[in-house]
């Protein structure tokens, strides 16, 4: 598997009564395929993962492996704390159609490197899934260092690296690591159109959720190496990158959702977006519309 371009997180629509909204979610997801988006991500952080019961997990997952039917990848988060349960839930994801496993970091517990190490090839080996390692320590507690990486990147199983640190450091150290059997992708919107510049092969994106069409593009030019055109259409996607940071992640993302008719709301302990944002929530979902427009 060979993973590029622009790679939606998708947040997971519910009710205003707080459950699945099987409708939003096939319209967020049709969105999605009609703007160009390479591939999905089930059941990751932005999707609110530690908030699902596991009947929901495989609903939603079975409802977004039907409605792609094939067309492009769908990835399943699959990582948690122990190794054992990412197995059995890689396993889970596997049994009901996904196509490869978006794997975290251990949250919490801070292994080694070598626990990494070995806890990656412990999943790669028994999951029965492709593997894409994902690091993002402002979450997890733990940063997996690029020497890690290399350690693992040659398994036959392992394809790739969301990577959600944006320093240059760090993508300097990664880009060498990249080949045609392992994908380094961006998990920093901010920063992703300077990663792919310099050689990753796409984003695993939040901002994706709500603007398809215009990430699409943006991968599209920055992956022919048309440096000013990506610079300047990234240019304009600053305020929206500014304001889904006002607040944890997915609040924001969910509050221009909302007001494109896709959800209602969060599962505790997250709350909706604070009343004082909604004037930047408003401008914000107007200017999705007006990048998207432009690009139809």
């Amino acid at each position: 598997m060979q993973l590029s371009g622009s790679i939606t997180a998708l947040a997971t629509p519910f009710t205003a009564a707080g459950e699945l909204d099987f409708d939003a979610w096939a319209r967020l997801i049709d969105a999605q395929l009609a703007g160009g988006t390479s591939a999905i991500v089930v059941a990751g952080s932005t999707g609110e993962a530690a908030a699902l019961g596991d009947e929901e997990y495989v609903a939603l997952l079975r409802a977004a492996v039907a409605r792609v039917a094939g067309r492009i990848p769908v990835l399943a988060g699959t990582g948690l704390s122990n190794t054992a349960k990412t197995i059995a839930q890689t396993r889970l994801a596997r049994d009901h159609g996904a196509n490869a496993a978006l794997v975290v970091t251990p949250p919490y517990v801070r292994p080694t490197p070598d626990g990494l190490v070995a806890h990656y090839t412990a999943v790669a080996e028994q999951g029965g899934l492709p593997v894409v390692l994902y690091n993002v320590p402002g979450r997890t507690g733990c940063d997996m260092q690029p020497e890690t990486v290399a350690r693992l990147c040659r398994h036959p199983n392992i394809v790739g690296l969301k990577e959600a640190r944006g320093d240059e450091a760090r993508w300097s150290a990664l880009y060498p690591l990249a080949g045609p059997d392992f994908a380094l992708l961006s998990g920093d919107d901010p920063t992703f159109v300077r990663a792919v510049l310099g050689g990753a092969a796409g984003v695993i994106s939040v901002a994706s959720n709500v603007v398809p069409r215009t990430f699409a593009r943006l991968c599209a030019l920055a992956r022919a190496g048309q440096a000013d055109a990506a610079r300047a259409l990234d240019a304009r996607l600053a305020a929206l990158n500014d304001f889904l940071g006002v607040e944890p992640n997915p609040i924001p993302v969910k509050a221009v959702l909302a007001r494109q008719g896709i959800g209602h709301g969060l599962r505790l302990p997250l709350l909706p977006l604070s009343a004082a944002h909604a004037g930047a929530a408003d401008a914000m979902t107007a200017l999705c519309q007006q990048l998207e427009s432009e690009l139809k």
